[in-house]
């Protein structure tokens, strides 16, 4: 197989930035001897962990054990003991890889131990890459909403495919500095913000803790490229009005890409009269890192997420399989996609994996969607907690909420359904009000999304809440509005 990161063995490509964290950085030379020095400790091992902070320690230890053809289970630093310990027993590494100074919690202080250092190694020290393209590359384990987390095998062929689909879609190169924010642990920030850059031969400024004047500060210092998820593109919406540094940096900002949720509407919209910049959207999971995405020379249209990647096959299908024949932008149906980008299993559970494909090999996302006369993808919601059965109709919870935050009174929203006697379910709003004292009431909610969308998809129901409950990336935790 070749290489994955082909710039860290590039005598040429030395003195090239490749990382950098704050006042720390990394040459592609330096990177490269730090990796080597890590890859020469791995030993026999074959598995490790590694303790994925947002540091430079991670990402060498990442890029050592893949260079190593080990594979990476990385664990989430805010995880709780229960679901550490859950993802050692499961995963079994040999080793878990950290930065020198970190108090590990006490599930993993059984495993051994091996301290990353960002710097030292002799220049050339890199291993050969020796592993094929379906060895495994990250076990990345999901979220859990429906039980334990599950190990997501990632193969290396899913990792290199991935990236270089971006590559052609957004004509991502070695010119590109990427900045973002996002946690190291999952698929978003390690994989498209941090592996990457180091595929293309470019570099990544990780702002640590995500700020819109760090934002600012390093797109108008250089960086060409901002990954962020909705709810930094939110703050970034808010903050645009008072500061002209932050409309500059957008505006000279080749490209935005938000992901790991849908972007509000109103968000685009306010980002893009501000800069004239449109935020580009992509989909993708733990499971297929990434499906489709807005091309760069393509029309950002607010509430797409694009058309597939080359080398993805996209279909949308009924409850019954029949595949959604129709691209009337109209007719919901599940995704489900085949392609190298794809996940070979998950960990330890052939039950799940099974049940995860159909007969003829396609994964089924359980996300729902309609597609345009264009082909692009517009995602309706999880099929799970976001697709309403109301009075006969499939309704995507998605467009109800961009709707509802096109309203002055509504700061965030989020909508489910819930049991009703008469519709099968009822459309159940959840409201972060934009003025406490003066929250907007359900008739008059219900009147503004009847007008805007459809009679059908109002919300009979109006809860008030001080704030959404929401995950590390950003994402709503809807089951928590339904027990809440």
């Amino acid at each position: 197989m070749s290489s994955l990161f082909p710039a860290l063995t590039d005598a040429s490509a030395a003195d090239r930035p490749a990382l950098r964290f704050g006042e720390r950085s990394l040459t592609y030379g330096e990177l490269a001897a730090a990796a080597g020095a890590v890859a020469a400790g791995l030993g026999a091992a074959r598995r490790v962990a590694v303790w994925a902070t947002p540091a430079p320690e991670t990402a060498v230890a990442v890029t050592a054990a893949l260079a190593a053809g080990v594979p990476v289970v990385p664990l989430n630093p805010r995880s709780g003991e229960k679901e550490l310990a859950h993802i050692l027993a499961d995963s079994a590494p040999d080793l878990v890889l950290t930065a020198p100074d970190v108090d590990l919690p006490p599930p993993l202080r059984e495993v051994p131990r091996l301290d990353v250092g960002p710097g030292g190694g002799a220049p050339g020290g890199l291993p050969e890459e020796r592993a094929g393209d379906e060895d495994p590359a990250l076990i990345v384990y999901t979220s859990g909403t429906t039980g334990p987390p599950k190990g997501a095998v990632l193969p290396r062929r899913a990792v290199a495919a991935t990236l270089d689909a971006l590559a052609d879609a957004w004509r991502w190169t070695g010119d590109d500095v990427l900045v973002h924010g996002l946690p190291l642990f999952h698929v978003h920030g390690l994989v498209l913000g941090t592996l990457g850059p180091l595929r293309r031969g470019g570099s990544v400024r990780h702002l640590g803790r995500f700020t819109t004047e760090g934002v600012a500060r390093e797109l108008n210092g250089g960086a060409t490229m901002l990954f962020g998820v909705p709810t930094m593109y939110h703050r970034i919406a808010e903050a645009l009005p008072g500061s002209p540094e932050l409309v500059e940096a957008l505006a000279g900002a080749r490209l935005l890409v938000s992901g790991s949720a849908a972007l509000p509407v109103h968000d685009h919209e306010r980002i893009a009269a501000a800069t004239g910049r449109r935020v580009v959207e992509r989909y993708g999971m733990t499971e297929t890192l990434m499906n489709t995405s807005v091309r760069a020379d393509g029309e950002a249209r607010p509430g797409t997420v694009g058309v597939p990647l080359p080398g993805v096959r996209l279909r949308l299908v009924e409850e019954d399989g029949a595949p959604v024949a129709a691209h009337d932008g109209e007719t919901v149906g599940e995704i489900q996609v085949r392609g190298p980008n794809l996940f070979t299993e998950y960990l330890n559970r052939p039950d799940a994996t099974a049940a995860a494909f159909t007969a003829d090999g396609w994964f089924r996302t359980g996300d729902m969607a309609v597609r345009d006369p264009d082909g692009s993808v517009r995602i309706v919601g999880r099929k799970a907690t976001d697709l309403i059965k109301s009075g006969g109709y499939k309704i995507g919870a998605g467009e109800i909420e961009n709707a509802l935050l096109e309203h002055p009174g509504v700061r965030e929203a989020a909508v489910t359904g819930e049991p009703d006697a008469d519709l099968g379910e009822r459309i159940v709003a959840w409201v972060v009000p934009a003025d406490p004292q003066s929250p907007p009431v359900t008739e008059e909610l219900a009147e503004h999304v009847a007008r805007r969308l459809a009679p059908h998809k109002r919300p009979r129901v109006v809860h008030h809440l001080d704030a959404l409950p929401r995950n590390d990336m950003g994402k709503i935790m809807k089951r928590a509005l339904r027990h809440g």
